[in-house]
């Protein structure tokens, strides 16, 4: 058992009886959750051995996507297929941050807001993009993050956005690359951004909630180079799927407090930080997102919907830089793709076969459901 699940099995009672009335669903869903998952409470799954036939029972994960425990497993399979799709060129990560003022009517307004971020930092990109003054390129490719917090749970909602250094051209057809070290500048992204968020807030009738300094800041934007390929996309893997918090971060969890390490941003000193379990679970929970909301989202070349299929992209792209992005990559083996873990048997190692799962029935009635490969049955038979 994990530490931020040891946590919510022993404080998550007393905290849904503290808040229960004021409690959203989508806070009471996860915390029901994180407890139950990979226990008796969410059933369990019958696999058999392919090689030795012994048969191996396994309690189901949750699979809710606030839950540290069910993560790790959805970024290596992530990975996987992005180092398939993976392009030579170089890659950078932006982020977009909203003001501190802002931060209040985010919290009221998830959904809205949510989406009005993407839609403004997604829409910055695009129209610098375009800009003959920069990439000259109306259709640039990527990928981004929502995230929520800071290093100390904090609430601090901001996008990453992981993008290949360059983009096509409606009027040519042709790659623009952009500079090896070099995106688009972030003080031009700034405004744009900024702009594109406060029309988005008039659209939905939301704009007089929002604190009139929100409009005389600066909104801050970073662009880094991230370097090439399986490196990068390595790196970046560990954002798409994390939670608020890692489990490795956990120092002490008992009745009375729940101590974790932080450093500050620019500082390479770990720090500790003390909550009460309370605290913790209440700014672990300040982090959970609207039902059904998208928080990685894809566009342009890199959208599932872009006519041109990505072997062509990564043909248009060595074409364009003469077959030869850099020494470097120009000399470096093809990367393997990873291959996400898989179960195996305890007994001789061999490759585990899904037989049946056993899913707990609604509260009040009795037995378990099963399900098998006939269809779903009476567990108890």
């Amino acid at each position: 058992m994990g530490a931020i699940q040891e946590i919510f099995r022993r404080h998550g009672s007393a905290y849904r009886a503290q808040f229960g009335e004021t409690m959203p669903a989508s806070h009471a869903r996860v915390i029901e959750a994180i407890t139950d998952c990979r226990s008796a409470a969410s059933g369990s799954v019958l696999y058999q051995c392919e090689d030795c036939g012994e048969p191996h029972v396994v309690a189901r994960c949750c699979g809710n996507r606030h839950c540290p425990v069910c993560q790790q497993g959805k970024a290596e399979v992530w990975l996987s297929r992005q180092l398939e799709r993976q392009l030579p060129t170089p890659y950078f990560m932006l982020t977009f941050t909203v003001p501190a003022h802002l931060r209040k009517f985010l919290r009221r307004h998830p959904r809205e807001g949510y989406a009005a971020l993407f839609a403004a930092s997604s829409g910055a990109i695009k129209t610098l993009a375009a800009d003959d003054k920069h990439l000259g390129a109306d259709t640039p490719g990527f990928f981004g993050v929502l995230h929520t917090w800071g290093r100390q749970l904090q609430y601090h909602p901001h996008i990453h956005y992981v993008v290949p250094g360059g983009g096509f051209d409606s009027a040519d057809g042709r790659w623009h690359a952009a500079d090896r070290g070099f995106f688009l500048p972030v003080r031009a992204l700034s405004p744009i951004f900024r702009a594109k968020f406060r029309a988005a807030m008039r659209e939905v009738g939301l704009l007089a909630e929002i604190d009139a300094e929100v409009w005389t800041v600066d909104w801050n934007v970073n662009c880094q180079p991230v370097g090439d390929g399986q490196q990068s996309l390595t790196y970046l893997s560990r954002y798409v799927f994390k939670v608020g918090i890692s489990e490795g971060r956990i120092v002490r969890a008992d009745d009375s407090q729940v101590v974790f390490r932080y450093r500050k941003v620019g500082s390479s000193r770990q720090r500790m930080m003390a909550l009460a379990p309370a605290e913790f679970i209440r700014r672990f929970l300040q982090h959970v997102l609207p039902t059904g909301f998208m928080k990685v989202r894809y566009f342009g070349f890199l959208s599932p919907s872009f006519s041109m299929p990505i072997e062509e992209v990564k043909g248009r792209i060595e074409l364009a830089h003469g077959f030869a992005v850099s020494a470097a990559q120009a000399t470096q083996s093809p990367a393997e793709p990873v291959t996400p873990r898989g179960r195996v048997c305890s007994h001789c190692g061999g490759k585990l076969r899904w037989c049946s799962m056993v899913l707990p029935r609604p509260l009040g009635s009795r037995g378990l459901w099963r399900l098998n490969a006939v269809g779903w049955g009476d567990g108890t038979g």
